[in-house]
């Protein structure tokens, strides 16, 4: 078998859980499994574990290595990606020193492949999912916090030095008290999960569910915390079309299960109002992939050249 039509492992690596699948060339998802991401334990029992999975996986299937092309994984960062380093003692402590990219080659003798979560995720969404055949593409993720990435002319969009573009932080109600990262008002603090969560603790609210019930029954401060949300993704809306001009915007993430319309209308509404870009050529879809975003995405690392 030629190395172009071989198989790849794509590696959706979490805080809590991390994914693995096995994935053909042409994005076909053979067979997966989870397991407990335990980053405490250090990247070598990490590595470890994820190359006791990836023989199984191929066991499964009925392969063997020589039928692999390579590992790619997607991780939150801060991320090196040169030298496979992720810095996010936040998320992931026990993996600030040495590179995770090296243990696993090393423990699976693959060549392996580094990518941040987010744009792993809307990788994947543009090879099988609602980004196919559109460019550019932004992808916004709802979940205990805000993803997001940007493809343009088939590339991922970068910062300096390869940085990943943080858009959960841009301001969009300052006033408010500074998050994490010292922004006043962030996307992330008024319109994520976790985010809702935060501010709806203090009124005897224990997660975003439950405000976004309670504002259906009439609660007023309910419906106050959901109505910054929605205008919070309004004004990233807003920017995102004069920013980017995306050809449309992928809304993902657990929130998205329940309430992707309830976003997607507002962001809709911001966009209409856009006199100074075509806003008919721009459209908000639900991302298709669910939890597999990321393991395919991590896995089209190895065929995109395709």
């Amino acid at each position: 078998m030629k190395s172009r039509d071989g198989f790849s492992v794509g590696i959706d690596v979490g805080g809590t859980k991390t994914a693995m699948g096995l994935v053909s060339s042409e994005g076909v998802l053979l067979d997966y499994l989870n397991f407990e991401t335990q980053s405490s334990k250090g990247i070598p029992d990490a590595a470890r574990r994820m190359a006791d999975g990836m023989h199984g996986l191929l066991q499964s299937a009925g392969l063997s290595k020589e039928h692999l092309v390579g590992i790619g994984m997607g991780c939150p960062g801060p991320l090196d990606l040169e030298k496979g380093l992720v810095r996010n003692p936040y998320t992931l402590p026990g993996w600030e020193t040495g590179s995770l990219t090296d243990a696993v080659a090393d423990a699976t003798g693959m060549p392996v492949r580094l990518e941040n979560d987010a744009d792993a995720a809307l990788l994947g969404e543009c090879w099988v999912g609602a980004g196919q055949r559109r460019d550019p593409v932004m992808m916004l993720t709802f979940g205990t916090g805000v993803g997001g990435a940007l493809l343009c002319q088939g590339r991922l969009l970068r910062g300096a030095r390869g940085e990943h573009p943080e858009i959960g932080l841009i301001p969009v109600q300052p006033g408010m008290d500074a998050d994490y990262s010292g922004v006043e008002g962030s996307l992330e603090s008024l319109a994520s999960g976790g985010g809702i969560a935060k501010r709806a603790k203090p009124i005897g609210f224990m997660d975003a569910q439950a405000v976004f019930e309670a504002a259906d029954q009439g609660h007023e401060a309910a419906k106050a915390l959901v109505q910054d949300a929605l205008s919070g993704v309004s004004v990233a809306a807003w920017i995102a079309v004069h920013a980017y001009h995306p050809e449309c915007i992928i809304l993902g993430g657990g929130l998205m299960d329940h309430h992707f319309e309830l976003y997607a209308q507002s962001m809709r509404q911001a966009i209409t109002r856009a006199v100074l870009v075509e806003a008919s050529a721009i459209e908000v879809v639900a991302a298709r992939l669910g939890n597999q975003a990321g393991m395919l995405g991590a896995a089209s690392l190895w065929h995109r050249e395709r």
